[in-house]
């Protein structure tokens, strides 16, 4: 599919998504003749028949070379391919003829191309969202029998000569040794540090992994040890790398990879710094599968051409992923429900936004109210897939000015309804790190308006989040134990 530029990879393990069928909006040609009303809502199928028949007029013959492949080859064939982590490749006509069903269905409730996010007040970068006439043509030309159409209007399959999805990447890594993961027992952290040999600083633009293992890698998070020997640390037992939640005292975050993200490049001219001697750590959640599996990464940088002129930042509602925001789902609760509010103490440009939670949460929402009172809505997933976590990027960057409220919902469904729910009968569910656990935050990716506000910024998110915590601890000593036990592991 045509992705954006940043981490990771598609992932077709998990719950298969519930999906209804998405209603698309569209304009009328006589008002009247639909029982008066401007606007009508059209299933995909029905905006097909009204497209390509009409009383009176033969049908227009869709046929794969000259109106499916186009679209196939733009949103599909990316992750659809050899090496990629989709289950089928889609780079001819009869890889497309064999799973057209399929493909017909998924694109009509739009579980396919993965895109969780609504469409809001500033549009996103490189949206892989098709649009209702491609869904249409998709769907007529299944009904019609799947047609290849004629030689001449075939076109060549595109071609990915490094098979990386950003390119050939300024930097290979491989880790050091496969780590082993059991066939079941708790999810793992592990922190694994390999020599990245940098004669002088560089600032990362993209990176891509490449997993041996996907199905037990939950997520990662990449850090830069300045003081390059994190590699040297001795390895705790028979695995490489060691345990725990922590990368190092004085490391740089340099961002991560969740389930179902997709490598993007930072907008241009923003990067982060790796200095140089830098060991490249690589912390990762491992989620057993049912079967033993052996996880050996490799993994590509991206540098920039120069250092950024502005630095990037994250706005983290709730802080903590809600560690410290009262997470406790009762059993059956259907809609439970965490607010955050945040006024920007400096104007700051918005350059995109992300989430992340895990099975049962429902619905995601980030909007900023501007200080004259108007509400831009920045994020909004509906319908939140454990299985497609993404960063969503804007075409432009989003100025919000000193004064600008952001406020973030997210919603969770803990009720035997929710197909996503992994416990059957529901059970409590609190925070926690294990996948049945729970956590879920809305980030605003950003950068002061003025590089010399980034400070003030940085300053007065720490105070925020540090007493939100404080105030927390203090009502539940219980937590204040519990965090101690994850920051020991």
């Amino acid at each position: 599919m045509n992705y954006p530029k940043e981490t990771s990879f598609l992932t077709p393990r998990m719950h298969s998504p519930q999906h209804c069928w998405m209603h698309d909006t569209v304009r009328t040609a006589d008002a009247n003749a639909f029982g008066g009303g401007g606007w009508i809502r059209l299933a995909p199928a029905l905006l097909a028949a009204l497209l390509f028949s009409a009383p009176g007029h033969a049908e227009t013959q869709i046929t794969f070379n000259k109106q499916i492949a186009p679209i196939i080859y733009k949103n599909c064939s990316g992750c659809h391919r050899p090496g990629e982590a989709a289950p089928f490749s889609l780079l001819s006509y009869a890889d497309a003829a064999r799973k057209a069903k399929t493909i017909g269905k998924v694109t009509a409730s739009r579980a396919m191309p993965p895109w969780k996010a609504e469409q809001v007040s500033y549009a996103y970068r490189d949206e892989r969202r098709l649009k209702a006439e491609e869904i249409g043509l998709i769907q007529e030309w299944v009904k019609q029998g799947m047609p290849e159409g004629p030689d001449a209007d075939r076109i060549e399959a595109p071609t990915f000569g490094s098979g990386w999805m950003l390119g050939e990447p300024d930097l290979i890594v491989e880790m050091p040794a496969a780590y082993h993961v059991p066939a079941d027992g708790p999810d793992i952290y592990r922190n694994i540090a390999v020599s990245l040999g940098l004669t002088e600083d560089k600032w990362i633009t993209a990176i891509d992994m490449k997993p041996s293992a996907r199905a037990v890698v939950h997520h990662v998070l990449y850090f830069a040890d300045g003081s390059g020997r994190a590699h040297e640390k001795p390895q705790q037992g028979s695995e490489p790398g060691f345990s725990g939640m922590r990368a190092g005292v004085a490391t740089i975050p340099l961002g991560g990879w969740a389930i179902g993200a997709q490598p993007h490049f930072f907008p241009e001219g923003l990067a982060l710094r790796v200095p140089k001697g830098s060991d490249l750590v690589v912390q990762y959640h491992f989620h057993p599968s049912g079967k033993p599996e052996a996880e050996k990464s490799v993994i590509g940088l991206y540098f920039a051409k120069k250092a950024p002129e502005r630095t990037l930042t994250r706005i983290q509602m709730p802080p903590h992923y809600s560690l410290f925001s009262g997470l406790d789902i009762p059993a059956g609760e259907k809609d439970f429900v965490l607010r955050d509010s945040y006024t920007l103490p400096v104007a700051v440009d918005g350059v995109g936004v992300g989430a992340h939670a895990h099975y049962i949460a429902r619905e995601m929402k980030m909007t900023a109210t501007l200080p004259h009172g108007e509400m831009k809505t920045l994020l909004w997933i509906k319908d939140w897939d454990f299985a497609w976590q993404d960063r969503y990027y804007f075409q432009q960057f989003v100025p919000l000015p000193q004064g600008t409220k952001l406020d973030v919902e997210i919603h969770w469904d803990n009720s035997a309804e929710n197909p996503r729910n992994p416990s059957n009968p529901p059970a409590r569910v609190t925070w926690g790190e294990e996948s049945k656990d729970e956590m879920g935050s809305v980030s605003l990716i950003a950068v002061a308006h003025e590089e010399s506000d980034l400070k003030r910024l940085n300053e007065d998110l720490a105070q925020r989040s540090r007493r939100i915590a404080r105030q927390r601890m203090l009502s539940d000593p219980d937590l204040a134990k519990r965090i101690a036990r994850i920051l020991s592991q």
